[in-house]
């Protein structure tokens, strides 16, 4: 008896589930530089995979916002978003302002990112967030199921003087992605 109503039980939850489908999961993403990025989400594009972001997407990594379709990404309770104008390493280390990365910058990203960055003052060297109320405003709400699925299937980390390039995982997840 037993036997059968686990059985059943686990009949009905997969009834609920749809066949599977892929994620790309950004989490904690202090980006760099904007070609890379532009070729990942580039790919993660033709792939149909989803995109959730579930921590930090700073600098370079809020490109995907310009280069992912809107109703593919969602964003969770972390989330948060850091914009700033685009630089180039100077001699000696330092940087330098780049008008051609920014006005770049500019050009992918959506209209209402677009705004909300005017409203804030624009892309300076300072770094600014989307957050909270103002970015799920934009942006759909992860379920809990799409912030915590997957099996770990994991995609190539380049690391950069030890930190992170492009830091992101790709889960596969047996459920259907809801917005």
């Amino acid at each position: 008896m037993r036997g059968l109503s686990a059985l059943i039980v686990a009949i009905a939850t997969l009834a609920g589930l749809s066949s599977a489908s892929a994620q790309f999961r950004i989490a904690n993403d202090r980006g760099g530089q904007i070609g890379p990025y532009l070729q990942q989400f580039a790919m993660v594009r033709e792939s149909g995979d989803s995109v959730v972001i579930d921590g930090n997407c700073l600098s370079a990594c809020t490109l995907v916002l310009g280069t992912i379709p809107r109703d593919r990404i969602c964003v969770t309770e972390r989330a948060n978003l850091g914009f700033h104008a685009a630089w180039n390493m100077a001699p000696g280390g330092g940087s330098v302002y780049s008008p051609e990365g920014t006005r770049l910058l500019w050009e992918i990203y959506p209209s209402r990112v677009r705004q909300w960055i005017a409203r804030k003052g624009g892309l300076t060297p300072k770094m600014i967030f989307l957050r909270g109320r103002e970015l799920t405003s934009m942006y759909a709400s992860c379920s809990g199921s799409e912030r915590f699925a997957g099996t770990g299937r994991t995609a190539t980390t380049r690391t950069v003087g030890g930190g992170s390039l492009f830091a992101a995982t790709q889960g596969t997840t047996s459920e259907t992605v809801r917005r």
